[in-house]
């Protein structure tokens, strides 16, 4: 029950004023996709919302959000689950929602849950009382992104003491939002009248009423609190004059006097209860040792002191926030060994009826870390599954030396480091854990000490890889050959998620020292390639292919990504299955195959089984894009452009850095040079930030051959220098001749150009190998067989109608440097030599376009 409650509508109070403006104010929100209730503690939007929710003709679910809710994955089961209390088998097929990779991808994860109301017939209301707890990015833009693509059946209501943390102009500008403020949420005095008179029994003057509600100035807590305090006064007129000021001091002022007028016993009740978020009789009991606890909850409710029933039988209450900060401050201050005997009593009650969670939280609170280290070693393995952020909260929050003594903690903690990219610290830790693991070898069974050391070497190992440091990464990964043969219950962790995993994809990426890292992946695949079911071993077949396919040895990278693709057990992980398949995709393009590439891609995005098949299925067809772009089928990279959803003037993620790359080619080949320049620059900055060079080499290739179709092609040849002088040491040979013939076109320019001063510096030979390559390797049909870009027919329109290169010139406003370019351009993909040729070859050329 103590979850569930979060769940419940609050029931209505016995005795409530009537608020028909605030209640049509509310009902107005049923026209609009938000209605936000900003207001501060005491005005009492819980009791409107919860009085409006009763009444309300649709379907409404509601969340009664708390501080440990303020996490991507506690966030979204809460509303699964408040929308689970109205429709039992709501969100099944979305559970993975709820997993931390879902926040890598706002847009995706949060389509899925809208995807879902689809199946919700009538309207809809979805209340998130106390938002101001939520301060988590992630959940905030997925709230604004919800927003924006809400259907018109569904409705969100938000009671928050602070402006939302995301931007709302959007909404507002189209009169999807309605906001109540401070200002509607004040009582009128007409309200404040009915209020005394016929809610408190006090016999107030008119002018009384008028003096509180002006010293109020309408609030509703600092009335109720009034109220109860002129109910214990015996000069009425004196205690309305003593108390004025700000709203914080008139509810210290009212509340102390309130707690004051209290027995003894109910003010130690209230001191002992106010650690609990939620109470209930037998809870309350377990904490302050009054059998009566119950009775003495109702009594609290009938002396309406901001005590919140949480369901109609009145088992499960709060306390109003105003009456629990008070509370919480006053024990904390006052009577701090109530205030740790009060958590003792509660993380032992909560201990003892299974709900593990809220018992680890009280311990923590009250310095019991030995106790939370206990039970959190019991449930890790369980949580690590779905909650991993609350142990990792719990860890944090914990001192390292009440639990270096338990090998989970400590495996735990360093993936963190991993995952942090912290290197620095978490070897450190792993030099410790390996110390402490040594010296428990005699104490704990063999096979169990076994997997303490493969785990840990395990995880060193990928320290070491991720600093490049391959000798003593392949040292590690042996000392897990040695001790845990099968591999590491962590390496063979299966994940149908490529969220978390995509942006800056490339397997390359992360290697410096190209020749030390063929001769690592190598000895790897011969460590585990003959093993039948080790998944890991994929990434290391993956890196040496894609490797091969760089260094254009491309029988040998057939080889063993044919290898890979044979074995059943790569398919666990996604991510590497699907990357597998995209390097297949291009040797078979590299080995002119190209309608096999394209079909290949097709076959690949079916071939797997993920909650994440929209964002699989946007990287292959951007893939499948460029093969059309490589193979001349420059209407069908148009027809992806236009379904990408993607744009030019989009603020660009690391999640589709390849999409963008893609999206670079093709607009700058439909002639939008400048849009194509502006989105590349966005490319260039985002991949600045993670300092990785083969995405600089990558990035200025591109450069290159953007500027080649430019009004000033000779320009190109500038960052295509420098991507040659970078690329050099690596061997990068397939990152060149995949461009088409335009490259060769360059790299041939800048060979002739050799005796200029500026390219003193090229490395020729460099240059000349690249060149030998292609004559080697001779590029499939598709390099003379490229579609003319837009600026090119144009150019070959006017050719083929008789115009001279001025004339052309003149009514394209270019220059005839330009001219003569597209026309150079034009012959090499035409396959002639002169006008003449050119002309005779329009006829065909348009029937192949």
């Amino acid at each position: 029950m103590i979850r569930s409650a979060k769940y419940l509508i609050p029931p209505a109070r016995r005795s409530l004023v009537t608020r028909p403006q605030l209640t049509r104010k509310l009902e107005e929100g049923m026209e609009t996709k938000l209605t936000l209730l900003s207001a501060q503690a005491g005005y009492g939007k819980t009791t409107a919302l919860s009085e409006w929710a009763r009444q309300c003709r649709a379907s409404v679910a509601w969340v009664s959000l708390d501080k440990y809710d303020n996490d991507w994955g506690a966030f979204w089961s809460c509303v699964l689950a408040s929308i689970r209390e109205r429709l039992p088998l709501f969100g099944e097929s979305i559970e993975f929602l709820l997993e931390q990779e879902s926040a890598a991808s706002i847009d995706f994860a949060v389509s899925a849950f809208l995807n879902e109301l689809s199946s919700i017939r009538g309207d809809f209301v979805l209340i998130l009382d106390d938002y101001h707890v939520i301060e988590n990015a992630f959940v905030n833009e997925s709230i604004r992104y919800m927003l924006e693509h809400l259907p018109p059946y569904f409705h969100l209501y938000i009671a928050s003491r602070t402006e939302l943390s995301f931007p709302t102009t959007r909404l507002l500008a189209k009169g999807e939002i309605n906001v109540i403020r401070i200002e509607d949420m004040r009582f009128e005095l007409e309200e404040g009248v009915v209020f005394f008179r016929e809610m408190t029994n006090l016999s107030l003057s008119i002018r009384q009423i008028s003096t509180l509600f002006e010293q109020t100035e309408g609030w509703v807590s600092g009335l109720q609190l009034a109220a109860i305090t002129l109910k214990r006064s015996g000069n009425i007129a004196e205690t309305i004059r003593q108390f004025s000021g700000q709203q914080r001091q008139i509810s210290d002022y009212l509340l102390e006097e309130v707690f004051g007028h209290l027995s003894e016993s109910l003010q130690e009740f209230l001191l002992a209860t106010s650690v609990l978020s939620r109470v209930n009789g037998e809870l309350c009991a377990a904490v302050t040792g009054q059998a009566d606890s119950q009775v003495q909850l109702e009594r609290l409710e009938q002396l309406n002191l901001f005590i919140i029933p949480l369901d109609e039988q009145r088992d499960w209450f709060r306390y109003h926030h105003l009456l629990s900060e008070f509370l919480q401050q006053l024990c904390a201050r006052d009577y701090p060994e109530l205030w740790r005997l009060s958590h003792h009593r509660a993380a032992v009650w909560h201990e003892n009826e299974g709900l593990y969670e809220e018992a680890v939280e009280h311990y923590i609170r009250t310095g019991q870390a030995e106790d939370a280290v206990r039970i959190i070693d019991r449930i890790m393995p369980e949580l690590l599954q779905s909650r991993s952020h609350v142990v990792r909260r719990w860890i944090n929050a914990l001192p390292e030396s009440n639990f270096e003594h338990k090998p989970m903690f400590q495996l735990y903690r360093i993936s963190q480091f991993l995952m942090d990219r912290d290197w620095e610290q978490g070897l450190r830790k792993a030099e410790q854990a390996e110390r402490r693991f040594e010296a428990m070898k005699e104490s704990i069974p063999e096979p169990e000490w076994k997997q303490l050391m493969g785990n840990l070497y395990y995880l060193n190992a990928l320290f070491f890889r991720m600093q490049q440091n391959m000798p003593r990464a392949l040292h590690y990964f042996e000392r897990l050959e040695h001790y845990l043969p099968e591999g590491s219950s962590l390496q063979k962790a299966s994940t149908k998620r490529y969220l978390g995993h995509e942006g800056f994809g490339d397997p390359l990426s992360l290697a410096v020292d190209l020749h030390e890292m063929e001769q690592f992946q190598l000895k790897l695949i011969t460590m585990w390639g003959k093993k039948p079911n080790y998944p890991f071993v994929g990434y290391a077949y993956l890196s040496y292919s894609s490797l091969m396919h760089e260094w254009n040895r491309l029988d040998e990278a057939e080889s063993y990504i044919g290898q890979a693709l044979s074995r059943k057990d790569l398919r666990a992980n996604v991510w590497t299955w699907i990357h597998l398949g995209l390097v297949s995709s291009r040797l078979k393009q590299a080995l002119g195959r190209e309608e096999e590439a394209i079909e290949w891609l097709t076959h690949l995005g079916s071939s797997v089984d993920s909650p994440d098949q929209p964002i699989i299925w946007k990287r292959i067809k951007a893939e499948q894009a460029w093969l059309y772009l490589l193979q001349g089928q420059r209407q069908k990279a148009n027809d992806w452009l236009e379904q990408s959803g993607l744009s030019h003037s989009d603020e660009v993620s690391a999640r589709y850095f390849e999409e963008y790359l893609v999206m670079v080619r093709v607009i700058a080949g439909n002639g939008r040079i400048e849009d194509a320049l502006q989105l590349f620059e966005k490319l260039e900055q985002l991949a600045e930030k993670e300092n990785r060079l083969r995405e600089r080499i990558r990035l200025k290739i591109l450069h290159s051959m953007v500027l080649r179709q430019s009004e000033e092609p000779q320009a190109a040849l500038a960052p295509l220098a420098i991507a040659l002088r970078l690329s050099e040491p690596l061997g990068y040979i397939r990152s060149y001749l995949d461009e088409g013939p335009q490259m060769v076109e360059m790299l041939a320019d800048l060979l002739n150009q050799q005796q200029k001063t500026a390219l003193t510096l090229l490395p020729l030979n460099y240059i000349r190998l690249l060149l030998d390559a292609v004559s080697r390797n001779p590029s499939p049909k598709s390099l003379s067989n490229e579609a003319l870009t837009e600026k090119e027919e144009k150019v070959f329109e006017l050719l083929a109608e008789g115009f001279i290169y001025k004339e052309i010139a003149d009514q394209l406003n270019v220059t005839q440097d330009t001219v003569k370019f597209h026309l150079k351009n034009i012959y090499r993909k035409l396959r002639v030599n002169n006008r003449a040729e050119a002309i005779m070859r329009a006829k065909e050329y348009r029937k192949r376009v």
